[in-house]
């Protein structure tokens, strides 16, 4: 028989190596086993098929209908666009006590959010600027009609359209603010398009207002499209992977991850079509997404449009349009945090965009209970060592038979390493003779590794909680920690992590083997290099669980007179 604790260290060493080659993949662009997509790079390889050339600013450029059609068909939506003002645009700009707005009058484009309440971590004193365009970055809100019939124009979001005047703040005594911009396509169809923001509220209600002035019927289509660069957020980690990149949901595929380079490529695989479902532009924290009535067709479509720009757009048609007639759609545009509960209220499915990876199924009760203990303690820092100090107590008894099983081997310990010694040349003996010892001093070499092993999934949902909660952004903890979200500028709580660490390996069982007991001291200090770049609010739940861990393990050590040996 082989020596169990060998295999079992091995294995840790083994699952070890796996996680540093996952964050490792992460930071090179691969697939990563936790996060469920790959890190998108500063530009996404070129597509198997020649890319659409950037769009220029003055004119209507040619159309892409996705990933799998012909670009320019009748009902194709348009390319996004490049950041550059078109002559005679004007920019308006609609404040709320939440957002700051800003409008372009060339397709009535929402070009420019600000999230008032964050703070940008790349500038600070400055807000979140959730969608913008600039010479390196580009994040519209886009929507327009597709014309079903050959030679029919109907005004899109590259159709330049005339801004409805209006008071452009939030009044003190008001709930909403709006603007509107108008356009008449060649085919005497006139659609007003209005943006309403509320107070409060991250949720835009979208209205486009058809009336037909011409002489034949009309059967319009009606686009919503988000549109982005290809680049992860400002600051992003290389130490632990979030997904940046379009999301669709229907009821039937349910929440569906896609990458920038599956869409370069012409492989990006998502529903195509369903009767309900939405489309979502994902990054860390924040989020944006397109939302329709339910019980409505509707087609999903991905494309890249330009160097490094992509888009993915819902297409629902919007039925014959008879001249004389009008028709009034609206849509719900979600421009903001992931607060996950919000976004439940709003569409089934949407929370999903809180990406917990594999671990969702627990991940939401424990995030559930740290919102508890945060409505009750008021700190977040606090309510993340409370949250931990739950979970030891609920896994109490499962940790004391693990750190008795462990004390117990400690305790014969030196009677295993002596056993390796005389028999070193007889690993047959050795193993027979080692059996014995476990069974006269009823210890079992699995005792102390199966209860860990049960717990683990609840300690990586709860990473995965505190990486993905845009609570902790901003949020303070005590004196030098300000933000949970960020490493800590000190690194105190790394090096106390580490050495805690160092700690717990000296409480356990000494391996006999000198290079395994090598290999468990190397162990914390290689995740400990980690941690330095980890957010607080992580470091600090895996100190708070040491320290409770090694209190507990001290105790049951003493108690069976093995400490020191």
């Amino acid at each position: 028989m082989t020596d169990i604790r060998r295999t079992l260290l091995w294995v840790v060493f083994t699952m070890s190596l796996v996680l540093l080659w996952d964050a490792w993949n992460a930071h090179t662009g691969k697939p990563t086993l936790f996060g469920g997509g790959t890190r998108p790079s500063a530009q996404a390889p070129a597509a198997t098929t020649p890319a659409t050339p950037a769009p220029t600013a003055d004119a209507v450029p040619q159309a892409i209908t996705g990933a799998d059609a012909a670009p320019g068909g009748q009902n194709a939506v348009p390319a996004a666009g490049t950041p550059a003002a078109a002559p005679g645009a004007e920019q308006v700009t609609l404040t709320t006590d939440v957002v700051r707005a800003t409008f372009d009058s060339r397709g009535g484009t929402l070009v420019g959010l600000d999230l008032l309440a964050f703070d940008d971590a790349q500038a600070p004193g400055r807000p979140v600027r959730l969608m913008l365009q600039d010479g390196a970055r580009m994040y519209m809100a886009q929507s327009g009609l597709i014309a079903t019939r050959p030679g029919a124009s109907l005004p899109n979001h590259l159709t330049p359209m005339r801004v409805r005047p209006a008071p452009r703040e939030l009044a003190a005594d008001a709930k909403e603010v709006s603007v509107s911009f108008e356009s008449t396509g060649s085919d005497g169809v006139t659609v007003v398009k209005t943006y309403t923001l509320t107070r409060g509220r991250y949720d835009i209600a979208v209205t486009h207002a058809l009336s037909h002035g011409g002489s034949e019927p009309v059967e319009p289509q009606l686009y919503l499209q988000l549109a982005r660069d290809g680049n992860p957020p400002p600051g992003e980690s290389s130490f632990y992977f979030t997904f940046t990149g379009p999301a669709v949901y229907t009821e039937a595929a349910k929440f569906q991850k896609i990458d920038f380079k599956d869409i370069a490529e012409g492989d990006a695989k998502y529903e195509r079509s369903a009767q309900d479902g939405w489309i979502a532009m994902v990054q860390h924290y924040f989020t944006s997404a397109w939302l329709l009535p339910a019980a409505q067709p509707r087609e999903f479509r991905t494309a890249k449009v330009g160097d490094g720009l992509y888009t993915v757009a819902m297409v629902t048609p919007l039925g014959v349009l008879e001249p004389g007639a009008t028709r009034t759609h609206t849509a719900t545009l979600y421009a903001g945090p992931q607060n996950e509960y919000v976004l439940a209220e709003l569409a089934p499915g949407l929370d999903l965009v809180k990406d917990y990876g594999w671990f969702t199924i627990l991940s939401k009760p424990l995030f559930w209970l740290l919102t508890q203990l945060h409505a009750m303690i008021g700190n977040w820092g606090w309510a993340i060592v409370a949250l931990v100090v739950l979970l030891k107590i609920a896994f109490y008894w499962l940790n004391a038979s693990a750190y008795r099983s462990m004390a117990k081997m400690k305790a014969v310990g030196p009677r295993l390493t002596e056993l390796r010694e005389r028999y070193k040349d007889k690993p047959q003996q050795m193993q027979q003779e080692m059996m014995r010892i476990y069974r006269e001093e009823k210890v079992n070499p699995l005792g102390g590794c199966l209860p860990i092993l049960v717990q683990m999934p609840f300690f990586i949902a709860l990473y995965w909680v505190l990486l993905s909660s845009v609570e902790m952004r901003n949020a303070p903890w005590i004196l030098w920690i300000t933000d949970l979200s960020a490493k800590d500028p000190w690194f105190i709580l790394p090096i106390l992590m580490t050495a805690s660490s160092l700690f717990q390996v000296w409480l356990n069982p000494r391996p006999p083997d000198p290079m395994q007991a090598r290999l468990m001291w190397f162990m914390p200090l290689a995740f400990g290099v980690m941690f330095f770049f980890f957010p607080a609010g992580l470091v600090l739940y895996w100190l708070t669980n040491n320290i409770l861990s090694i209190a507990q393990q001290w105790w049951i050590n003493k108690r069976l007179g093995v400490i020191g040996k």
